[in-house]
C-alpha cells in the first residue's frame, strides 16, 4: 500500500474537501481524486460519497481511516528505527472545545513544540461531549473530555484539572431570574416549572441527571444544546437555568451576565483531562505528548 496515498486520503477525510487538500498538500484537484478513486478501487468500497455541495465518508471509509492512521502512524516508527532518528516528526490529530483548547491544551502545546518542532499537530474543535466518542473511534489522536464516570477499558486518561460545575441563572432582571430567586430550596415545588438549558449529552449531562435524582427533582427542560459555550449563552439571554464548569464561564466572555446559583448541595467537580487509546499510547508521537502534557500540568492548574 502507497503510504502517500494513504496520507492523501486521511487529509480528505479531514477536509472533505478535494480542492482544500490539494492546496495543502500542493496536488492538484485531479491527482487527489485519483489516489482515493485508486484505494476505492483496490478495497473495493466507496470511501467518500461525494456530489457537487458536499462529501462525507461512508462507513466502509471510516473503517478504513482508521487503518491508514494506523498504517501511517507505524510507518513513521519504522522510518525512525531504521535511520535512528532522534527528533520525532510525523502528524498528531487534536480535538477538544475551543475553550479547551486555550485553557488546557495551551499550555501542553507550547511544551510539546519546543521539544518536537517537527511534528505537526492538527486540531479541531467542536462538542467537548464527542471527544471519547472520537478518540475511540479513531478519528482523533487525542481528545480533551471530561473524565466518564465508567473509563472504557480501551481508553487511557490523564487527569490534567478540575473545574467546579455550576449551576447558572442570568444576572440581568428577566421572569427566570425572578422565578428561581423565589424558590426557598431545592424541596420547592417551583423547581419543576424552572426552564433548565441542559447539554445533549456527555459527561457533564451525566452528572446533571445523577444530581437530579439524588434531590428528586423533575425540572422542565426546555433546551437541549451542544456544548456548554452555547449553554453560558442562552442563560446569559434569560432564556433558562444552565450547567456548566466554571473554566468555560469564566473564558466566555460572559462572566457578567450570568450569577451562581448557591446551593447546599452543590454538583461534583468535573475531571478534565487527556485521553487517547491505551493500545496506541506507547507509540513515540503519543507517548512524547502525554509525558508533555503531564510536565505541563505537573505543579497542578
Amino acid at each position: 500500500m502507497d503510504v502517500r496515498a494513504l496520507e492523501v486520503f486521511l487529509h480528505a477525510s479531514e477536509t472533505l474537501n478535494f480542492s482544500r487538500t490539494a492546496e495543502q498538500l500542493h496536488l492538484s484537484v485531479s491527482a487527489v481524486s485519483r489516489t482515493v478513486q485508486r484505494l476505492e478501487s483496490d478495497l473495493g468500497h466507496e470511501l467518500l460519497t461525494r456530489d457537487r455541495r458536499s462529501m462525507e465518508l461512508t462507513t466502509a471509509g471510516r473503517t478504513f481511516a482508521r487503518y491508514a492512521r494506523d498504517a501511517v502512524s507505524r510507518w513513521q516508527q519504522v522510518r525512525r528505527e531504521v535511520s535512528d532518528e532522534s527528533e520525532l516528526t510525523g502528524e498528531l490529530s487534536l480535538f477538544g472545545s475551543v475553550t479547551a483548547s486555550y485553557r488546557v491544551l495551551a499550555p501542553i502545546l507550547d511544551r510539546f513544540r519546543q521539544s518536537h518542532p517537527r511534528v505537526d499537530l492538527m486540531l479541531q474543535t467542536g462538542d467537548q461531549a464527542e471527544g471519547v466518542q472520537r478518540v475511540l473511534a479513531g478519528e482523533n489522536d487525542l481528545s480533551v473530555s471530561g473524565r466518564p464516570p465508567v473509563l472504557p477499558e480501551r481508553l487511557a486518561f490523564l487527569p490534567l484539572t478540575e473545574s467546579p460545575l455550576r449551576i447558572i441563572v442570568p444576572a440581568g432582571d428577566c421572569a427566570v431570574r425572578q422565578h428561581v430567586m423565589s424558590l426557598a430550596s431545592l424541596e420547592d415545588e417551583g423547581w419543576r416549572t424552572t426552564p433548565f438549558v441542559i447539554p445533549e449529552r456527555g459527561v457533564t449531562r451525566g452528572l446533571l441527571e445523577d444530581w437530579f435524582a439524588s434531590h428528586h427533582l423533575q425540572p422542565r427542560v426546555t433546551a437541549q444544546v451542544a456544548g456548554h459555550e452555547a449553554i453560558v449563552s442562552m442563560v446569559a439571554l434569560g432564556l433558562g437555568v444552565g450547567i456548566a464548569p466554571l473554566l468555560v464561564i469564566e473564558a466566555s466572555g460572559m462572566r457578567e451576565q450570568v450569577d451562581f446559583l448557591p446551593l447546599d448541595a452543590p454538583l461534583p467537580p468535573l475531571s478534565v483531562g487527556l485521553c487517547c487509546l491505551r493500545n496506541r499510547l506507547g507509540t513515540p508521537l503519543l507517548s512524547a505528548f502525554w509525558e508533555a502534557a503531564r510536565q505541563a500540568y505537573a505543579g497542578g492548574v
